[in-house]
Order: C-alpha cells, then structure tokens, then sequence
C-alpha cells in the first residue's frame, strides 16, 4: 500500500530539488527515501526506475523553464523577444543547476508527443523565430544554434570556465546581439545544399 503522503509529483519536486543541491547525475531513489523517511520500495508505487524519475524530473523543469520564458517574452517582438528569452533561459540555468541539466537529457519521443510542456515551448521559441520572417527548415535550424549557443554558454558558465577579466554577463549580451544580427541577416535558399 502506497505510503499516505506520498505521490509522484511530490516525489517528483523532491528530486529536482536534490538534483539542484547534489547535481542532477547523483540523484537517486536510495537518497529520495532517505529523505521521504521511507524504504526504496515504498517510491516504486509511485515511479517506475530512475528513468522514469529523470524523465518526470526533465518534463518538470521544462515547464519550470518555458513557463518563466514565457512571462519574459510575453508582449516583445524581434531582439526585445530574443534578449528577454536569452536571458529567461540563463537565469533558469544558473539559479536550477540539477534542473537544467534535467532539461538536455534525451526523453523518450512518446512521452515528449504528450508533454504539455514542450508544446508550450515549440509554439514560444518557433513564435519568437518567425518575427524574423523565418520558416522551415530555416526555423529548425535557427532553434538549433539559439539551444547550442545558450547551452553550451551556460554550460561553460556554470563551471567557471570564462577566465578572462571581461565581465561575463556583458559577453553573454554581446552574444545574444550577435545572434539577433544573424537571425535578421539569415542566408538565403541559395546557400543551402
């Protein structure tokens, strides 16, 4: 019998609150019940295995993420939009460490059909694209650079691995400038293979 208390979307928040304080890669249902008080075997009536853990841990701190880019973007266009998104993004990624990471793991494609989540989230950065006057498969393309630039700047950032004296929130707006100028200046048809 399911412990009384205990469901899977408070299960689910405990361990994206650990992934934030320990790192996403070392949660595990062992320190979970630890925590709830309880044995392993009393959180399998609520998660199937640590996948389904990660997964229910990666579509929550998806929602997390486009819900607070959402609120930034609402009512801008154009670099307004692409700067307030950038920056949404980066918070999330600073201040929810263990989240974030959730967000780049690879989930399953029947469980992403379903996920609110990351419809909200195509419809906002795809809507955000076409001011740009962007269709496909220009968008898929453009989607991919904004998610490796942020990523990969996050990433870096996150590890201290920006050494140079230059302040690093100056060198993250200049890359997002630097994004909008190529978003507007797009390479034509012509140029594709």
């Amino acid at each position: 019998m399911p412990r009384a208390g205990l469901t899977a979307d408070r299960i689910t928040a405990a361990a994206a609150d650990l992934a934030d304080e320990v790192g996403f890669d070392k949660v595990s249902l062992s320190a979970l019940a630890r925590q709830f008080g309880v044995k392993d075997a009393s959180l399998y009536s609520h998660v199937r295995n640590l996948q389904d853990l990660r997964t229910r841990i990666a579509l929550l701190a998806g929602g997390e993420m486009i819900d607070r880019i959402a609120m930034a973007v609402a009512g801008r266009a154009g670099k307004d939009a692409l700067a307030a998104f950038a920056d949404a993004y980066r918070e999330y990624a600073l201040e929810h460490p263990g989240r974030y990471a959730a967000t780049q793991i690879r989930v399953d494609q029947t469980v992403l059909t379903d996920s609110p989540a990351l419809r909200r989230t195509a419809e906002i950065t795809y809507g955000m694209l076409r001011a740009y006057g962007l269709e496909e498969p220009d968008l898929t393309d453009a989607v991919r650079l904004l998610r490796s630039t942020f990523h990969g700047y996050c990433a870096l950032e996150s590890t201290g691995a920006f050494g140079a004296p230059r302040d690093v929130r100056r060198s993250w707006e200049r890359a997002v400038e630097a994004l909008h100028v190529a978003l507007e200046n797009w390479p034509g048809q012509s140029l594709h293979h």
